[in-house]
């Protein structure tokens, strides 16, 4: 039996015990951690690379940011009846499709160093987000990949270039619905065309609507063909050196890599022999097809070639 007295103390005891509990084996297992050298040698490069680019970041200063500042300039120049594509003071030219200014509206109506704060302060916030999701599922190749990307996302976060969020926005893409996920490459796609060549990563309804948004995307720039061709004159006609920044589109492809067992297979050269050899069983019984009745070959040739297209975009058979 237990008297007034005890009994609070008991109660309050019970739930404190739990939680030390819980407190001492979190922190047991995070100790146990320490022994995995991957780990260790993970922590190691990460903590280098950003303590290169924190520094690097404070050096540069004020210098930084010139392609966002060209961004922004050119919602305001363009608000103001001017011509984005040819922006006089000390702005770089605007690039991107002509229907795509309204999109930077909303952060270029900020005061530059307010614009500029949050721009960059967004990519580092994603590059974090991104890179804690790729070190839970890989620590040591996600520390490796960040190495070596290092480069080009320094480049990005020194200029301010789009292309980082272009990254982020393929990343995205494939951790949402299909209808988005095409959204968002889409867009990239049509502001920069290198975003396009990771088609192949997204799931296959979102391919069919990456098609769809890029068709979306071709009809607005046709509708505003005129500046249209300003955009192009200019992008074809402002010289710059070779775009390694470029690179750091290869960051998109980690959800991809990560979450498939063997992504590269076909460059194994152990799977070759089986490939080759599915090859040549799959081109020995259409050609025996093709020759004893071409009629059937062909017909047979082009159901199979539209069922691996249907599939390709998640279409289903047909």
């Amino acid at each position: 039996m237990h008297n007034a007295g005890t009994m609070p103390r008991e109660l309050l005891n019970k739930p404190t015990r739990r939680r030390a509990g819980v407190f001492r084996r979190a922190i047991r297992r995070e100790v146990s951690r320490l022994h995995d050298r991957e780990r260790i040698a993970a922590i190691v490069i990460l903590i280098v690379v950003l303590g290169v680019f924190t520094a690097g970041l404070i050096a540069r200063g004020e210098a930084a940011g010139a392609d966002a500042r060209a961004y922004w300039a050119a919602v305001r120049i363009w608000l103001n009846g001017g011509d984005p594509y040819h922006p006089t003071g000390p702005f770089l030219p605007y690039v991107y499709a002509p229907w795509m200014l309204p999109l930077f509206a909303p952060w270029a109506l900020l005061p530059w160093d307010v614009a500029w704060f949050v721009w960059r302060g967004s990519a580092v916030l994603l590059l974090l987000w991104t890179g804690h999701w790729a070190y839970r599922q890989r620590p040591l190749p996600t520390a490796i990949a960040v190495l070596m990307l290092s480069f080009p996302i320094a480049a990005n976060l020194d200029t301010g270039n789009i292309t980082l969020f272009l990254t982020f926005m393929v990343w995205a893409a494939q951790f949402v619905g299909p209808r988005l996920a095409g959204l968002l490459w889409g867009l990239a796609t049509w502001m920069k065309w290198v975003p396009g060549l990771l088609w192949f990563i997204l799931a296959p309804r979102a391919r069919a609507w990456g098609l769809i948004w890029l068709a979306i995307a071709m009809v607005l720039s046709v509708a505003t063909l005129p500046l249209t061709i300003v955009q192009l004159q200019v992008l074809f006609g402002f010289g710059r050196p070779l775009r390694v920044d470029y690179a750091v589109l290869l960051w998109a492809t980690i959800p991809w890599l990560w979450r498939h067992p063997h992504p590269l297979w076909w460059l194994t050269p152990s799977e070759w022999p089986r490939v080759a050899t599915a090859f040549r069983t799959g081109a020995s019984a259409w050609a025996t097809t093709f020759r004893t009745d071409p009629d059937h070959g062909a017909e047979r040739a082009g159901r199979a070639m539209s069922q691996r297209l249907r599939s390709f975009l998640g279409l289903g058979a047909g």
